[in-house]
């Protein structure tokens, strides 16, 4: 499991986790939570160009339907199989094996720390 507080986040529920010019991006226990038990999931195929703020995928769960926003600009380099052969490990493990793309990026915006995401959804 990674370390949360050391993952960046967005106020849409997403978390970041920075490697040199490539993210790793996933969406947080609390939104994982909030959708319910995740039964499917559309993720951007390899060499796709994303915008920050723009949508780039799709959760389903048995409660709603969520989009996921692309929190920076860049590249993607890896969409997660195992999320979308087994969307629940978007529930099980939303910081481990549910993480759902991967992108290169050469800038970052301004995301929030752990504290402050956390003080966001008021945990």
């Amino acid at each position: 499991m990674t370390d949360q507080t050391a993952l960046q986040y967005t106020e849409e529920h997403e978390w970041v986790q920075v490697d040199g010019d490539t993210v790793t991006i996933g969406i947080t226990d609390y939104a994982a939570e909030k959708l319910g038990d995740v039964v499917y999931v559309d993720l951007p195929a390899a060499g796709t160009a994303i915008t920050s703020g723009s949508v780039v995928g799709e959760i389903e769960s048995t409660k709603s339907v969520g989009e996921l926003f692309a929190p920076v600009d860049g590249e993607v380099v890896e969409a997660n199989q195992a999320v979308v052969d087994s969307p629940e490990l978007v529930n099980s493990d939303p910081f481990g094996e549910g993480w759902l793309i991967k992108v290169t990026t050469s800038s970052l915006p301004k995301l929030l720390t752990h504290d402050e995401y956390r003080a966001l959804v008021g945990e």
